[in-house]
């Protein structure tokens, strides 16, 4: 069975962020961790950006962060990544397409999580 479990952690990067000009900077740390019982290997991520105003932004790509991790049953993987809005608040979701050893492609869920800066009603 197939079963990969995304974990996100998101972080704003005040440093880098300038908000008198409407650019705020995020960075997100992910967790990916195959609790299938079939090795999988991470293919492609589609993102869905979407900034307070709602304004809707998607990334498609190979690989996260130039890799395509290959998880082997209860193996997990993590990495750092990041983007930028033009609003102090927003969400992303998302998904990887995984390929089985045996050749089967399956999508794996990344469940909607918020980007916001700190101390920001919304």
């Amino acid at each position: 069975m197939n079963k990969i479990d995304v974990q996100v952690q998101p972080v704003y990067i005040a440093d880098q962020s300038d908000p008198t000009n409407n650019h705020y900077v995020f960075s997100y740390t992910v967790t990916i961790r195959n609790n299938g019982s079939a090795p999988a290997k991470l293919l492609t991520r589609h993102w869905i950006i979407t900034d307070g105003d709602g304004l809707v932004q998607e990334v498609k790509g190979d690989g996260v962060i130039g890799e395509q991790p290959h998880l082997q049953p209860g193996e997990g993987f993590q990495y750092t990544s990041g983007t930028f809005m033009n609003t102090p608040f927003g969400t992303m979701h998302g998904s990887y397409q995984m390929l089985t050893d045996t050749g089967e492609k399956f999508d794996a869920n990344i469940p909607e999580f918020q980007l916001t800066v700190p101390n920001t009603l919304h």
